[in-house]
């Protein structure tokens, strides 16, 4: 019996071309400019630590850190300081109003649906809580923030290990087969899988011929009942 719901972002809840073609060249273009000024700020200069560990690179200069993160956005780099960084400059886009989340129109009716049915509702995306909350926060169906119980990011672990998916159920509080994963990324399921958890693909573009998991075209066609 499902008991909470945890969703994935990216290709999920809302397209790819959105983060693709929006929300990552907004940064780049902006990384640079962020960073002179906030050089000094004490959340920034922790970022660029762990981004100095990660990376064994010296980054004495915001040039130098903003050009490895426009390396590792090219790259698609899952690293934490990275979506930390782009989070704090995705905050003043959001806030500006520059740009609004994009989401596929079935998907906010649902969450609340799903929410007002009971079931506790979690995002788990390789972007930042912070960023998260943003997204959610200023979407195209407005400030879907109040849905969710919680959020997790890459700190929990990377969403190809199995070991991450245990971490969030015992974070949640219930067994994972008492939680059901929606996502768009068939290692991702199969991680969530491994620890446990129920899990449905969302194939959203009618690109995956057959799949271990099942599969559905949007949310309207989830019924957590039955799973």
């Amino acid at each position: 019996m499902i008991r909470a719901i945890l969703t994935d972002i990216e290709g999920t809840t809302s397209s790819i071309r959105f983060v693709k073609e929006v929300l990552f060249p907004y940064a780049a273009e902006q990384m640079g400019d962020f960073l002179a000024r906030h050089w000094d700020e004490p959340a920034v200069a922790e970022q660029v630590s762990a981004a100095r560990r990660d990376s064994g690179e010296a980054l004495d200069t915001p040039e130098q850190a903003a050009a490895l993160m426009r390396a590792w956005i090219d790259q698609d780099r899952k690293a934490t300081p990275l979506k930390t960084l782009q989070g704090m400059i995705w905050e003043s886009g959001y806030r500006n109003g520059d740009y609004q989340a994009h989401l596929y129109p079935d998907t906010a009716p649902r969450l609340r649906d799903w929410r007002d049915q009971g079931f506790p509702l979690y995002v788990y995306s390789s972007g930042s809580v912070a960023a998260q909350k943003l997204f959610f926060g200023y979407s195209e169906a407005g400030d879907l923030t109040p849905l969710f119980q919680g959020y997790f990011d890459t700190t929990s672990g990377g969403k190809k290990e199995s070991a991450s998916y245990r971490r969030i159920s015992e974070s949640i509080g219930l067994p994972g087969n008492e939680i059901l994963f929606l996502s768009d990324v068939e290692a991702e399921l199969d991680a969530a899988r491994d620890a446990g958890l129920k899990t449905v693909l969302l194939d959203r573009e009618d690109a995956i011929a057959s799949s271990h998991h099942p599969k559905v075209a949007d949310f309207d066609a989830i019924d957590p009942a039955a799973f």
